[in-house]
């Protein structure tokens, strides 16, 4: 079971993914902006944080660069359905500023298991 972090200003999103994440037996906490999330890994030790990018106050690719400062081995994952640019241009940038994977939305309850799952094989291995 991995405590994992879901940070998403889009409570159906939060809803959904959360469901899944604990069918898959982890324990997830979530955040609604980038500002709260902070706060929360600030006080909590996660194993994983999954993050939008586009919301309408502290922004994923924000949210990315704070996380690791403050924890650089910090697995995240970046999501993104898009808005003003291409989802692949953001997700591109969000790699390029420390997130450890991305996520196109929308997207499954299996390809989301599946790259947590990746993302969190490194801290089981060690």
């Amino acid at each position: 079971m991995a405590k994992i972090l879901l940070i998403d200003d889009d409570e159906y999103i939060r809803m959904w993914t959360s469901i899944h994440l604990d069918k898959a037996g982890h324990q997830t906490t979530t955040a609604a902006d980038g500002d709260p999330g902070i706060n929360l890994a600030s006080k909590i030790k996660f194993d994983l944080v999954i993050t939008d990018i586009i919301m309408p106050d502290k922004e994923g690719l924000e949210t990315i660069i704070e996380l690791k400062k403050g924890n650089p081995d910090l697995p995240i994952i970046a999501m993104s359905g898009g808005g003003h640019m291409s989802s692949d241009d953001i997700l591109e940038l969000a790699l390029s500023l420390g997130a450890n994977a991305v996520l196109r939305k929308p997207f499954d309850g299996s390809e989301l298991i599946a790259l947590v799952e990746s993302c969190l094989a490194p801290i089981s291995d060690s």
